[in-house]
């Protein structure tokens, strides 16, 4: 593959067709194929945006890592959009719902096409589209009790895409039990929120306590930007913690006001 290495700035590339073209052949994975050449100093074309920011030791812990997407609706398409194009080398993805008109306004992976589609197929199928070398799985089911432990299991990381506070306890209880962290994101009209959550941190109960099921999103609704927003603020922590690169939003939650463009860190402790 050396011979199909260009120079882009200090880095040394390789297109991505032809790492997956030599996987094929050795009988590996393109993930394994991306994180061989990683690790010999060359980077997959995909990646090499990337390099400034995370280098080389973090895009091979990104490929090495599993992530599990909560909700595949607002926030959670353009999650699994985001974090296949950054290069996370597993991802499930869990959502029972289906595609409908009023998530046309939000929702990345919602076209008049995919209406009365599986939102959990529809975010696996984009996730191959933008990035083959994710091991991409999607789910149609609730997260509960009962599909927890699959869902969960070998997972590094959970994101929070849900849109209710059960679904949420539930969450929150399951990866407490299994030392999974969860990063957190909610949005409600011009507001939205996002924390990390760590294992053996209980800092979230209070923010997870309450008879309502919903929030003021019931009256707000939801516009196209807050989740955009939200979603990629939510993308950046996941990186961050697993990469090891920056600060992550632990014992704390990020208040975002979009309506006044301000942005507010709330300490939970």
């Amino acid at each position: 593959m050396a011979n199909h290495a260009e120079s882009v700035g200090p880095w040394k590339t390789i297109p991505f067709r032809e790492i997956g073209k030599a996987a094929v052949l050795e009988g590996v994975t393109a993930a394994e194929a991306e994180i061989y050449c990683l690790e010999k100093g060359y980077v997959p074309s995909r990646y090499v945006r990337n390099m400034g920011t995370i280098g080389i030791d973090g895009q091979i812990r990104l490929l090495s890592s599993s992530v599990a997407v909560i909700g595949c609706g607002g926030l959670g398409g353009l999650v699994c959009d985001l974090l296949a194009r950054a290069g996370v080398g597993r991802m499930v993805m869990v959502d029972s719902d289906i595609f409908d008109e009023t998530n046309l306004n939000r929702q990345l992976l919602a076209t008049e096409s995919s209406l009365g589609r599986p939102k959990a197929r529809a975010a696996a199928e984009r996730v191959g589209a933008v990035n083959s070398a994710v091991e991409a799985e999607g789910r149609q089911c609730r997260f509960d009790s009962f599909t927890a432990g699959s869902i969960l299991d070998g997972v590094d990381l959970a994101v929070d895409c849900l849109d209710s506070l059960s679904s949420r306890r539930e969450l929150f209880a399951e990866c407490a039990s299994r030392g999974v962290p969860i990063v957190s994101g909610a949005i409600a009209g011009f507001w939205g929120q996002v924390g990390v959550v760590m294992p053996g941190d209980d800092t979230f109960m209070g923010y997870l306590a309450g008879e309502s099921d919903t929030g003021v999103e019931t009256e707000t609704g939801n516009p196209p930007f807050t989740p955009a927003l939200v979603a990629a603020m939510q993308c950046a922590q996941a990186v961050k913690l697993l990469t090891g690169k920056g600060q992550i939003l632990t014992e704390q939650l990020l208040w975002i006001d979009i309506a006044d463009d301000e942005f507010t860190r709330l300490r939970l402790r």
